[in-house]
């Protein structure tokens, strides 16, 4: 008996319900991803050849992918692609998939560097605290050619994955990459910046368990889990930040929507910020908070 030969049409459709009756996200999107990953083609392209028939081993190949998805391994870590910025990053599970909302950071970053410029003087220096695949870090340095931009984290494996997508990008030579817990390499070698942006573990320990399996079962958990109220991290970069910051230097902290008025409570504890704005993002839920430092304490 003939194997049924399958063309690009046909597999996109009986994928799509196969999908979609397994209760997957998105299963027509991630039909076509994957096929065109298989194919090696452009998406588009798949709708310009719907009557393509397919060798028996792209379809093999495409199984092999379905299958992974049905697992529920990120659509990412199978094509070991994520946009972001308008550029493709490669990504892995020794790093977190870069989330469209992590945007906010570099958009405000890009602006307090225009700012800076118009009214203050230079901008020099960048700090990306946690850096992970380096997605924030090459997106500026793409964008700001004047400026060093310095990218940290525990991981070396992320640090290593970040370099490659430095590379990838054209800026490799103009990231410095330093292996550091938050501020402890940081300290040791007595750097300040003029922007520090972090996308830190914000997620409450006790919450982990209950996050999509996507999350929960495929990205390292320490880029996620921010301790038992979600903010173990967020407060050690709120309380260290001011002596790495340059006189007028701005923190941009992504976190939580329910830990932003907390944030902002932390900081203007501290006594060592001045102006401080709570930001939204594209879904109209606030997301970043950013504080500029004062010369001296508030009495």
């Amino acid at each position: 008996m003939l194997q049924k030969s399958w063309t690009i049409k046909e597999l996109l459709k009986v994928t799509t319900d196969y999908l979609e009756r397994k209760e997957i996200e998105s299963p027509r999107l991630s039909a076509e991803i994957l096929l065109a990953h298989q194919l090696d083609i452009d998406r588009v392209k798949l709708y310009l050849r719907f009557d393509q028939p397919l060798h028996d081993k792209e379809v093999a190949g495409y199984r092999s992918l379905i299958k992974r998805r049905l697992s529920r391994e990120p659509i990412q870590y199978i094509t070991g692609v994520q946009e972001f910025w308008s550029m493709d990053f490669t990504v892995g599970p020794q790093v977190m998939v870069p989330r469209p909302e992590t945007e906010l950071l570099v958009e405000h970053a890009l602006a307090l560097r225009r700012q800076k410029r118009s009214s203050e003087g230079s901008c020099e220096r960048i700090l990306d605290l946690g850096t992970g695949c380096g997605a924030i870090a090459v997106a500026i340095a793409r964008e700001l050619e004047g400026v060093a931009v310095w990218a940290s984290d525990v991981s070396q494996d992320a640090l290593e994955m970040a370099r490659r997508n430095a590379k990838k990008h054209g800026v490799e030579g103009r990231i410095e990459f330093v292996l550091s817990d938050l501020w402890q390499n940081l300290s040791n070698q007595e750097l300040t910046f003029d922007i520090i942006v972090s996308n830190p573990p914000y997620i409450k320990s006790e919450s982990m368990d209950s996050l999509p399996p996507e999350v929960r079962d495929y990205e390292p958990r320490h880029a996620l889990d921010g301790g038992e109220e979600g903010m173990r991290y967020i407060i050690d970069i709120i309380q260290g930040a001011p002596r790495h910051l340059n006189r007028g230097g701005w923190i941009l902290l992504e976190m939580d929507p329910d830990q932003t008025r907390q944030a902002l409570g932390m900081i203007e504890a501290s006594n060592s910020y001045g102006q401080t704005v709570r930001l939204k993002d594209y879904s109209d839920t606030y997301r970043v908070v950013m504080a500029q430092k004062i010369d001296k304490p508030k009495p």
